[in-house]
């Protein structure tokens, strides 16, 4: 039997899960978004102007100094074709010449957001579509859950009902979480008994949104990969059944990553682009690494929209995605 709540049962864990949620909302930051951001992204800049500084200093830019600025990029997992490829448009125009420190991140910071912009894209809301239904997709441990519940408080102070689906039914966490969000955010949560059909929980609450009107429905999905199998018949029937009730749906497919999981990022985005048509990307986690360089990776590979990206636990630590403030936070360039 499905249950419609927005008031958590008690259950093992749930007052630590409890409290983690509150400091997380009522903790708000005073600094504005971009200080946040530079601060979130201090040990990527710290990584990639350190080594700058290393390798820059009034010096003509040579081969030599080409290669170690490779390198550099490729260690903070920007990856190997990116890192080729903004090192030559870097070299078109500056070979041979004096350059400073600072010159060096001005252009890369440049050349960075230039690469960026076109995947530079809000997760916007089609007000025509009643509800416009976001599956949220991922590996466990990236922050889905969290996430959904920081994009239905940013919906609801828009105006908008929000309803959400607790996909995950292989967590109980990950239910418990969703409730409280729900609380929060005065947003219905579906649930269901743990380890149920999460492809019949979808459509229960995709009926329930259509028949309360709901503006927006975000559906949680499990993120087990130790059986790819079962989680490609998982997400296919998922869609599958939804789109009984709309053909259209889901009209928006996020891949929630970690940017600490650097590298293995890019395996993750292939995994779930053979499951599902990922529509979009979140990155979360960016604080917590100097792997950041990752989020520019995978923009230039996979061509996908960034829709945002966070660095803290705070609710206000998820923002949608700026490709020139990111980028010169990433490198260190000056405000």
């Amino acid at each position: 039997m499905l249950e419609l709540t927005a008031r958590p049962p008690f259950c093992a864990g749930f007052v630590w899960i409890m409290i983690g949620l509150q400091n997380s909302m009522t903790d708000q930051p005073k600094q504005g978004w971009l200080t946040r951001l530079r601060a979130g992204l201090s040990r990527s800049s710290n990584k990639l102007g350190g080594g700058i500084d290393g390798i820059f200093g009034g010096r003509k830019l040579d081969e030599a100094g080409l290669n170690e600025l490779e390198e550099l990029l490729i260690t903070a997992d920007i990856g190997p074709q990116t890192a080729a490829r903004l090192v030559s448009d870097f070299a078109k125009s500056r070979f041979g010449k004096d350059v400073t420190q600072n010159e060096v991140r001005e252009a890369l910071a440049q050349q960075i957001a230039d690469m960026l912009y076109p995947f530079t894209k809000p997760l916007v809301i089609d007000r025509a579509k009643k509800p416009f239904v976001i599956l949220i997709v991922g590996v466990n441990g990236t922050g889905k859950t969290t996430t959904i519940g920081k994009l239905a408080k940013h919906y609801r102070e828009e105006g908008l009902s929000v309803m959400m689906a607790a996909g995950d039914t292989f967590r109980a966490a990950a239910i418990s979480q969703l409730e409280i969000w729900g609380e929060r955010t005065g947003s219905p949560v579906i649930k269901g008994e743990a380890g149920g059909d999460s492809a019949a929980l979808a459509y229960e609450a995709l009926q329930q949104a259509q028949s309360a009107k709901t503006d927006v429905l975000l559906i949680d999905t499990a993120g087990r990969l130790h059986n790819k199998a079962d989680l490609m018949e998982e997400l296919a029937k998922l869609v599958r059944v939804i789109k009984k009730l709309d053909a259209s749906a889901p009209h928006a497919t996020v891949l929630v990553l970690d940017a600490t999981t650097g590298q293995n990022a890019y395996a993750q985005v292939e995994t779930f682009r053979d499951l599902t048509n990922i529509t979009g990307l979140i990155v979360t986690k960016l604080d917590g690494t100097a792997k950041g360089g990752v989020l520019v990776g995978l923009a230039d590979k996979y061509g996908r929209a960034i829709h945002a990206i966070g660095v803290g636990e705070g609710v206000d630590d998820l923002q949608p995605f700026k490709a020139d403030d990111f980028a010169r936070a990433l490198v260190g360039a000056k405000e």
